[in-house]
């Protein structure tokens, strides 16, 4: 069996979509870091990749941007429709959810949560 380590890193096709081989990560979950200005070394500890699965994953990205971007909004609206599917199934659950009381002994770390969504609110 062929060590990880020495297996040439490359950008296959799965039923996820493009993905970096010998991981689970697709290019899309990169390009969501890399579009919002991230650096390559915090999407590469992030995601848990090496140096030249970031390196290949980035210049792929850049190489066949119209594709790959192409391929991404589809990916995105996808998503979309599921989230929004799921967030119809699950209403009612949801709603009782939210009407549940809270749990003892957690009014504390409720109350941080509180003031710091005021905070972000406020900024």
């Amino acid at each position: 069996m062929a060590n990880l380590s020495t297996k040439k890193s490359e950008i296959i096709r799965t039923e996820r979509g493009l993905t970096i081989s010998g991981t689970r990560i697709t290019l899309y979950d990169v390009m969501d870091y890399w579009k919002d200005g991230y650096p390559p070394k915090f999407i590469r500890g992030l995601l848990d990749l090496t140096e030249e699965q970031i390196n290949i994953a980035i210049n792929y990205i850049q190489a066949n941007s119209e594709e790959v971007e192409a391929e991404y909004q589809l990916v995105l609206k996808e998503a979309e429709k599921l989230r929004q599917y799921y967030e119809e199934k699950n209403r009612d659950l949801i709603a009782r959810i939210a009407a549940q009381p809270p749990k003892p002994g957690t009014e504390a770390i409720r109350e941080k949560i509180r003031a710091a969504r005021v905070k972000r609110q406020s900024t």
